[in-house]
């Protein structure tokens, strides 16, 4: 949204709203903007969230999983948790032959995995960053 945009839905002047803008980003309030990317636009027709926990009798167990899960370009999320779980990774692919080509090849071979669950994305329901200020 444009800042003449955001100041008409606002009510305030465009000025104003490029004031204030700026005021919430320098005290981190709005830590950046980014754009929000259709990746079925770009070929990539499969979405996975895996589900990861890991073998922490291993020293650094985490942060060598973390490390070269982040080295894998179709991994775009990473989360941790406490719990059962301890990692989720999204991960998206062109298609099942290409998913099943990075699951053997890239997840599998991640260090420190004790257990693996894979749910397929079938469709978003509702997907806001947004809070009602």
């Amino acid at each position: 949204m444009s800042i003449n945009e955001l100041s008409e839905v606002s009510g305030v002047t465009p000025t104003t709203c490029w004031r204030r803008l700026e005021k919430l980003k320098s005290t981190k309030v709005i830590n950046s903007t980014y754009a929000i990317i259709d990746w079925r636009l770009l070929g990539y027709e499969v979405e996975v969230s895996l589900r990861v926990s890991l073998d922490k009798t291993q020293p650094r167990a985490f942060e060598t999983f973390l490390e070269s899960a982040r080295e894998i370009p179709q991994v775009i999320e990473i989360q941790t948790f406490l719990g059962s779980v301890d990692v989720r990774l999204n991960v998206l692919a062109k298609d099942m032959a290409d998913y099943q080509e990075l699951y053997l090849t890239k997840i599998l071979t991640l260090p420190n995995i004790s257990d693996i669950e894979a749910l397929m994305h079938i469709a978003s329901v509702k997907s806001d960053e947004a809070l009602p200020l």
